[in-house]
C-alpha cells in the first residue's frame, strides 16, 4: 500500500471509532436515564448525548469524502493532519456540548473548518486534474 491510501484509511478508521465511542455514550445516557427506545427525548443529558451523535453522524457525511479526495488529488500527509485537526475539533465539540450546550461553539468550529478546508482542497485538485487532464 501507498501512503496516499494509508493515511486517509487510517484517519477514517480513527473518526469512526470517535462515532462509534459517541454512539456508546448514547447507549450510556438512554440506560442511565431509563428511557426505552425509540423516545429520544425526556432527560438533557441523553438528549445532549444524542444530539452529539447525530451531528457528528452528519458531519461524517461531508468529511470521509473529502478527507480520501483531499488526500487523493492534492496531499496525503496534509489531508491526514487536516483530518486528525477534525477527529480533535469533534472530540472536544463532544466534550463540550455534554457538559454544557453553550460550550460547543469552539469544537464545533475546528471541526467544521477542518472539513471545509478539506472540502475546497478536493474540489482544486479535483478541477487542478480536469485541467491537466485536458491539456494533454
Amino acid at each position: 500500500m501507498v501512503l496516499q491510501s494509508i493515511l486517509p484509511a487510517f484517519i477514517t478508521v480513527l473518526a469512526l471509532l470517535l462515532y462509534a465511542g459517541v454512539c456508546g455514550n448514547v447507549l450510556r445516557a438512554r440506560r442511565r436515564s431509563r428511557i426505552r427506545a425509540p423516545a429520544v427525548t425526556g432527560a438533557d443529558d441523553f438528549e445532549r448525548a444524542f444530539r452529539v451523535q447525530q451531528n457528528t453522524l452528519e458531519q461524517l457525511v461531508l468529511f470521509v469524502p473529502a478527507l480520501w479526495l483531499f488526500c487523493f488529488f492534492l496531499s496525503p500527509l496534509w489531508g491526514a493532519g487536516i483530518g486528525l485537526v477534525w477527529i480533535v475539533g469533534r472530540i472536544l465539540y463532544a466534550i463540550c456540548y455534554v457538559r454544557d450546550p453553550e460550550s460547543r461553539i469552539p469544537g464545533f468550529a475546528i471541526g467544521w473548518a477542518s472539513a471545509l478546508i478539506l472540502l475546497i482542497g478536493a474540489v482544486v485538485g479535483v478541477l487542478r486534474a480536469l485541467w491537466l487532464t485536458g491539456s494533454t
